[in-house]
């Protein structure tokens, strides 16, 4: 009873409903979860196979949603493609993965190029922004959603506190009684390493350390290779001998490098130093040791970006969505901490991204 050729209405029967129903379970929409799966039973026997291009014509979309990021490799990206994928397919979409790069300039072309008919629908988590990429996005002829700051306040966009989420790594350290912390960031022009700077500078200030007690360096990018190089600056001796005892790294992946760049210095995490990160990755988790880290809600951030795109592809005239996921900060070995020790941010004004 198997065969690729195999119809809906073959489908229908074999399941012992209606066509009608048929489509809904297999689209995603309108259906009860015993219908649906009632019906994918159907199929999977009978090796029903979908003609989405005939679909596409039919209803003039290509039930295809782009997300666009600047580096696929990067695991946070990872976590919200998943997330992504997960409330987008029972709709029968498809998510499509581009690089764009860290350049703004490539993300606006990218957005201008949607009206190609490619995709439905664009997600896009860009690193740099402009008022080139602004514009498109207000001007695309397809709906996009900002993970990060919001570009333009008619669209959808899903961002983050990420400074109040420095300022939570920044207050465990101190709590812990790290008295000399470095900030290990990526590039400035960036959107999160201008907000993450921001809220170390706040949450420095706010907890009183004098100047000679609080260093900063910069990455070239936001990798472990960078944050290794960086690191090895930022955990040298000063001049009268003494070391830092802390560092906040901007991401997990600079964190790793940090990590790295102290063992090559003869120093041990978190004995000599402590080291944090940001996005809760699950490599930082799995990392020895395991990163204590704010978690910025990445698969949050992504489902509901997702779910942003079917409303807009619902009603284009609908009211923008403007989500903020607040950040978390789980304490683990990289600080000396028991495993997943959750604390919630407090209300921090910063930029969010």
């Amino acid at each position: 009873m198997t065969s690729s050729r195999a119809t809906l209405i073959e489908v229908a029967r074999h399941a012992g409903v209606s066509l009608a129903s048929t489509s809904r379970a297999l689209h995603g929409t309108g259906a009860s979860p015993a219908m649906v799966e009632r019906v994918r039973a159907a199929a999977d026997e009978l090796g029903y196979s979908p003609d989405v291009t005939g679909r596409s014509l039919r209803m003039r979309k290509t039930f295809q949603v782009a997300f666009a990021v600047a580096d696929i490799g990067n695991p946070v990206y990872v976590e919200m493609l998943t997330a992504i994928h997960e409330v987008l397919a029972p709709h029968g979409y498809r998510v499509v993965v581009m690089s764009t790069g860290d350049s703004a300039g490539a993300t606006a072309d990218l957005v201008r190029s949607l009206g190609g008919g490619f995709v439905d629908a664009l997600v896009i988590s860009p690193l740099r922004a402009d008022d080139a990429l602004a514009d498109e996005i207000r001007q695309a002829p397809v709906p996009v959603v900002v993970i990060g700051r919001a570009l333009d306040a008619d669209g959808d966009s899903v961002s983050t506190d990420s400074a109040g989420g420095i300022g939570l790594a920044v207050g465990h350290l101190v709590d812990s009684g790290r008295r000399r912390i470095g900030f290990l960031n990526g590039p400035l022009d960036t959107t999160p390493g201008l907000a993450r700077q921001r809220g170390f500078d706040a949450a420095t200030r706010v907890d009183g350390f004098p100047a000679e007690r609080v260093a900063v360096q910069v990455a070239d990018d936001f990798t472990v290779a960078a944050g290794l190089r960086a690191a090895r600056t930022l955990l040298a001796p000063a001049p009268d001998g003494s070391r830092l005892d802390a560092v906040v790294a901007a991401n997990d992946l600079l964190a790793i490098g940090a990590v790295r760049a102290a063992r090559e210095a003869g120093l041990t995490v978190p004995g000599d130093v402590a080291v944090t990160g940001m996005d809760d990755t699950e490599l930082g988790r799995v990392y020895e040791p395991s990163l204590t880290s704010v978690s910025l809600g990445s698969a949050e951030r992504g489902a509901a970006a997702a779910r942003a795109v079917l409303a807009r592809l619902e009603d284009d005239g609908a009211t923008a969505r403007h989500v903020v996921i607040g950040p978390r900060l789980l304490v683990r070995g990289s600080t000396g901490g028991a495993a997943d020790v959750t604390t919630p941010a407090d209300p921090t004004e910063g930029s969010a991204r």
